[in-house]
């Protein structure tokens, strides 16, 4: 068997040297490559994130760093993965991204082991498809504002290609996170979180050291959304984007934006040619969000002054630019669709509402039953008044119609933001047999039923 799952004695052997990453690092060392079947090592525990001299946030994190180590691992080639658990309760680690069997994949749902306080894990896997991935816990929250995705349990995961998508000089790896103050009641009987501190790479704005860049480079931004529940607007004053890869999957159209919309983990990396000197922020467009912290400081050689912030007027972003055109796109008559109805149910005062996948909440839902090698179509229809970024585990699917516009095609993702009242649909091909799960990947909508298991005959 090409992947193994060994719940054992953790094992001491590094893979390459792991460097210490100093928090709110933003250029982050990496945990460097080493000869195949050497250990990656990770170990969960709790932490103290200064975001700021003034903002200490208990949380827990990955080798004692928010964001967690930045992991390169080369496609196709056997890699093992060594995991500690220092925590008092069980955790997991997801590989957000990877077409990996369910045994590993760092789902309990999908019958991933958790991981016990105070014990390990070994996994063996080969990591696939290339490009840029992520890795992160997958556990319940409820009302605790430090578990789960509300903690620092996350990280970037570089999966190499055999070819660059695109000419650059350097990476720089942006992680947006939200912490939590409380747990908010609607009109509706809804519970949301509110946030306090939003930072990048676990600094709040002006108090992370400013990325430094010289005139003339063109550097590649991965940014990543690891926010528990929050969709994040981006913007680089002065400069434009110029996205080519979406989840780390390259665009068949890349296309130059003045900012970027990444909802709960999403991923867009966009190349940035430096040709504007000065000193600039990068930041959250709406004024509320990046006075709570999140923004950094991009500082040209030689540049000094008061970093310079222009401020957008409109939120301005859609999938259907980067698709293909319908002239190259393969047809694909033979989809089985699936359709899908999103909605809430209030349960009553005093009670949280639930989540609901075609009237059923999880693990009460009868979920589909995939054939391996058919291509399905999911239509999902969204109810509700919220927006809802869906994740399809273990795949990679096509993005091929949003309401009634015209088909998209080669947009491959495995985060879809349905915005509330619209209708997505998408299409994957079942080709990785095993439990596979479907959910929003917002904590809170998670944590109260908004999921469902797939499962091949």
């Amino acid at each position: 068997m090409p992947y193994q799952v060994r719940p054992s004695t953790l094992t001491r052997r590094r893979f390459g040297q792991v460097f210490g990453l100093a928090a709110g690092s933003l250029l982050l060392p990496e945990i460097a490559r080493g000869a195949a079947g050497s250990d990656v090592k990770l170990e969960i525990a709790p932490y103290t994130l200064e975001a700021s001299p003034r903002h200490h946030i208990h949380t827990l994190a990955y080798n004692g760093q928010v964001p967690g180590p930045l992991l390169r691992m080369r496609q196709g080639q056997e890699q093992t993965v060594a995991i500690r658990n220092l925590t008092s309760d069980p955790e997991v680690v997801h590989w957000h991204g990877l077409f990996l069997p369910s045994d590993i994949d760092g789902a309990m749902e999908e019958g991933t082991p958790m991981i016990a306080p105070g014990g390990s894990a070994r996994y063996v896997m080969k990591p696939d498809p290339a490009g840029f991935r992520w890795y992160h816990t997958h556990t319940f929250a409820g009302k605790n504002l430090m578990k789960a995705q509300y903690s620092g349990l996350h990280g970037f995961l570089m999966i190499e290609p055999r070819e660059n998508p695109a000419p650059y000089d350097r990476e720089v790896f942006l992680a947006l996170h939200d912490w939590a103050g409380h747990f908010m009641g609607g009109d509706d009987g809804s519970m949301n979180p509110v946030y306090d501190v939003a930072t990048i790479n676990g600094k709040m704005l002006g108090f992370g050291d400013p990325v430094q860049v010289k005139q003339g480079e063109r550097v590649l931004f991965h940014v990543l959304n690891s926010s528990p529940t929050e969709i994040h607007w981006i913007s680089f004053s002065g400069h434009h984007f110029n996205v080519i890869a979406l989840d780390g999957n390259t665009v068949p159209k890349s296309q130059s934006v003045r900012m970027l919309r990444l909802s709960p983990a999403e991923r867009v990396s966009a190349i940035v040619e430096m040709k504007n000197p000065g000193v600039w922020i990068l930041g959250e467009v709406r004024k509320h969000i990046q006075a709570i912290g999140m923004g950094i400081v991009i500082e040209y050689a030689n540049s000094k002054g008061k970093p310079v912030w222009n401020q957008p007027q409109e939120l301005v972003w859609n999938y259907q630019q980067f698709a293909g055109d319908a002239a190259t796109a393969t047809s694909s008559p033979d989809a089985k669709q699936i359709d899908l109805l999103f909605d809430s149910k209030f349960q009553g005062h005093g009670n949280e509402e639930l989540w609901r996948i075609n009237g059923q909440s999880y693990p009460q839902n009868n979920s589909p039953v995939l054939q391996t090698g058919q291509r399905y179509r999911l239509v999902m229809k969204n109810k509700s008044t919220d927006d809802h970024p869906m994740h399809l585990h273990r795949h990679t699917f096509e993005v091929r119609r949003i309401d009634d516009n015209a088909e998209l095609h080669g947009l491959r993702k495995d985060v879809v933001l349905v915005r509330a009242g619209s209708t997505t649909e998408v299409e994957f091909v079942a080709d990785n047999p095993g439990k596979t799960l479907f959910h929003c990947h917002q904590q809170d909508h998670m944590d109260r039923g908004f999921m469902m298991v797939f499962h091949y005959a």
